[in-house]
């Protein structure tokens, strides 16, 4: 009985170690342009396959874009992912490589209004997790 009862908590051990799934959660902000709002927002409403499944295929799940308008007036877009892959830049240059995902940043960039005190070479600026509860 001891032996079993051993062998079964290896067994859910294992078990529990195999479902386990690394998460790592991405914030970030970037100015819209207001004349371009609606076609944001409309773009988005309308996602095109091809980058949802690229997203996937470069292991982003629960993807949201929030957008608000600040008192001066200026509006912006707050992003939220979890990244559940194991190699962050390989994947986000895999999908920056991806044809279909090019053509939409097209259409997408010109709305956007990158803050001026993001890092070199980046265009959505990130934003540091202070609070988090699963």
């Amino acid at each position: 009985m001891r032996n079993y009862i051993l062998c079964l908590t290896v067994f859910s051990l294992a078990v529990f170690a195999g479902c386990a799934q690394k998460v790592q959660r991405y914030g970030s902000v970037i100015g819209v342009k207001e004349d371009k709002l609606d076609k944001y927002k409309e773009l988005h409403a309308n996602p095109w396959p091809e980058v949802n499944s690229k997203l996937k295929d470069v292991n982003i799940q629960n993807y949201s874009i929030y957008l608000t308008q600040f008192p001066d007036g200026k509006y912006y877009l707050f992003s939220y992912f979890e990244y559940t892959g194991d190699d962050f830049e390989a994947d986000m240059a895999k999908m920056a490589a991806d044809p279909t995902t090019q053509k939409w940043w097209e259409e997408t960039d010109p709305c956007q209004l990158p803050l001026a005190n993001r890092p070199e070479g980046t265009w959505w600026k990130n934003m540091q997790e202070v609070y988090h509860l699963d």
